[in-house]
């Protein structure tokens, strides 16, 4: 996909940080765009950007993790437009805490939006992408579904389980010989509202955790994040890294392998002693 004109483009978690910044330079480069997010009032500020961008938009409020109503909004969109060439499998929330202290529930959430979110929207729109002729599906995985971190245990169980779905995919449309480019995103620190949004347990206090993020771990703008990815899909890459954080730490993993765990506890218990 070398251009974006014209081409009908799925963007979920489009209500904020990275899906708005996406939707609005697709509406820029002449996209016709079907965007969604569980959040209607930041849905219909995200519409109203991509309008004054000047694009055709379909919006609808949408969980990913209720399958059916995925499957349904696919029917919905691709009615509304003809086809699908391409979607943007975007949402995504986060967790903080221990797995000791970790309810059921929690991790559960996770895994819901950020895999099966992920898994859904694949499954719903594929049949559309191929059928275009000039495809592409986009899933975002994270820093963390390159590495692990303490406290992520759910958020490194979605994220690394997004990686190895996408990576798979990607190889059954080439196997296939289907005009479909997939792609994986990993963002490093990215400056949205995930950190502000999310959920802790055990002892972590959620104000001080997002707070922390903002100030030492969030680096990449959104529009930055936005604009890296539009140029890895538009050059069909099948890994893009975001973030000078990512692509370090993704080169020392690779580097010391699984070495790599002991040196990030221990960073980990030193940056909470110092917390405490």
């Amino acid at each position: 996909m070398k251009d974006f004109r014209n081409k009908v483009v799925v963007v979920t978690g489009a209500g904020s940080g990275i899906g708005r910044e996406l939707a609005v330079q697709l509406a820029r480069k002449g996209a016709k765009l079907a965007i969604s997010d569980v959040d209607a009032a930041g849905l219909a500020t995200t519409e109203r950007l991509v309008r004054e961008a000047g694009a055709e938009v379909h919006t609808q409020t949408l969980n990913v993790a209720e399958r059916q109503a995925v499957l349904d909004y696919a029917e919905t969109v691709a009615a509304h437009f003809g086809g699908v060439n391409a979607v943007f499998n975007n949402a995504g929330i986060a967790h903080h805490g221990e797995v000791e202290h970790t309810e059921f529930k929690d991790i559960e959430r996770v895994i819901d939006v950020d895999f099966w979110g992920v898994v859904n929207g694949t499954k719903a729109f594929l049949p559309h992408v191929i059928a275009s002729g000039d495809g592409a599906i986009v899933n975002t995985s994270s820093l963390f579904g390159l590495l692990a971190e303490p406290g992520q245990a759910a958020y490194n169980a979605a994220k690394f389980a997004v990686r190895g779905f996408t990576e798979a995919l990607n190889q059954e449309m080439i196997v296939a010989k289907h005009p479909v480019k997939v792609t994986c995103v990993h963002p490093g620190g990215i400056k949205t509202a995930i950190a502000r949004n999310s959920t802790t347990s055990g002892d972590h206090d959620q104000k001080a955790t997002a707070e922390f993020f903002d100030k030492y771990l969030a680096h990449t703008s959104a529009a930055k994040a936005a604009e890296v990815i539009l140029d890895g899909v538009r050059k069909g890459k099948a890994r893009v890294l975001i973030g000078a954080d990512a692509k370090i730490l993704d080169m020392s993993v690779r580097l010391v392998a699984s070495k790599y765990q002991g040196v990030s506890a221990r960073v980990t218990a030193l940056a909470l002693s110092k917390a405490k």
